[in-house]
């Protein structure tokens, strides 16, 4: 008798053990369920929704830059990020209603990192060129660039495009300056940054640079003891635009953009900023 009781009082504790597990469970379930199905709304809303829109509603706009690049992204005397894309950028982001915050790394890595979504834009002073066009949207230019070919002081055998033939050359790979160097047969050594280019230039590693004009004349504004020159110009000027990734998600963002670019043109600022860094106004086409 007293075993039955015993057993008896076995099986109602599990019987209400069950049942209060089983309560626990599909109370826990429950909230399991609601807060995946939350996550993935979420998720959806990220993926289907614009840029332009994310970006605002985060308050901030993230901006890939080498940051060694001057006068278009460096650091000063008191290692402050300065630099005409810098200004162009924090412009940018006023005229969207959010902050600029700049992120900065290798050039190789920028392009790739814009493709990766972790920055939003990139503004480096790139150029469009068709196989960039064919991977990315890019805004309305505002600047244009000509290239210059850099030598050292007493390099006589350079005198045109069309001497860099056989030559030794160094930019950064995915630079369009290699690109160029490249199509006149020039064989292009890679570096991180313009001051590897041009030690390797003043060491007499390589025959040549290939960059923006207006970044030797800042360079050697910093240093007016340096031994090169500009060899020749290459007579097509190229755009400078911001490259964004392709798809109707960037979409409005892009308008927004070119709206910013606009108006900066239209008040003067893009030329106030070119004068600035640059000493003259390159952001004329002509």
């Amino acid at each position: 008798m007293k075993f039955k009781k015993i057993t008896a009082l076995f099986m109602a504790a599990a019987v209400f053990g069950m049942a209060g597990l089983t309560a626990c469970s599909s109370q826990s379930g429950g909230q399991d369920s609601s807060s995946a199905g939350q996550s993935s709304q979420e998720d959806a809303s990220t993926e289907s929704g614009d840029l332009l829109a994310q970006i605002q509603e985060q308050g901030e706009i993230i901006i890939a830059m080498e940051g060694t690049w001057a006068p278009w992204t460096y650091h000063d005397e008191n290692d402050e990020l300065v630099g005409f894309d810098v200004e162009v950028g924090r412009q940018i982001a006023e005229a969207l209603g959010v902050e600029a915050t700049f992120v900065e790394g290798e050039w190789d890595g920028l392009l790739a990192g814009l493709d990766a979504g972790r920055y939003d834009i990139m503004i480096n002073g790139v150029d469009v060129t068709e196989e960039r066009s064919d991977a990315y949207d890019f805004s309305d230019p505002y600047a244009y660039d000509r290239t210059a070919v850099i030598v050292s002081g007493d390099n006589t055998d350079i005198t045109a495009m069309e001497d860099l033939d056989g030559k030794r050359t160094a930019n950064t790979i995915s630079s369009t300056y290699a690109e160029v160097a490249e199509q006149y047969g020039a064989e292009v050594t890679g570096v991180d940054d313009l001051n590897q280019t041009f030690e390797l230039l003043l060491s007499g590693r390589i025959d040549a640079t290939l960059n923006a004009e207006v970044t030797y004349y800042d360079y050697m504004e910093a240093h007016p003891d340096a031994n090169i020159k500009i060899a020749c110009l290459d007579p097509q000027a190229t755009e400078v635009a911001i490259p964004f990734r392709k798809g109707e998600e960037t979409a409005s963002l892009r308008e927004a953009v070119d709206r910013a670019l606009a108006d900066m043109r239209e008040s003067g600022t893009l030329t106030e900023l070119s004068e600035k860094y640059f000493g003259t106004d390159i952001t004329q086409a002509e």
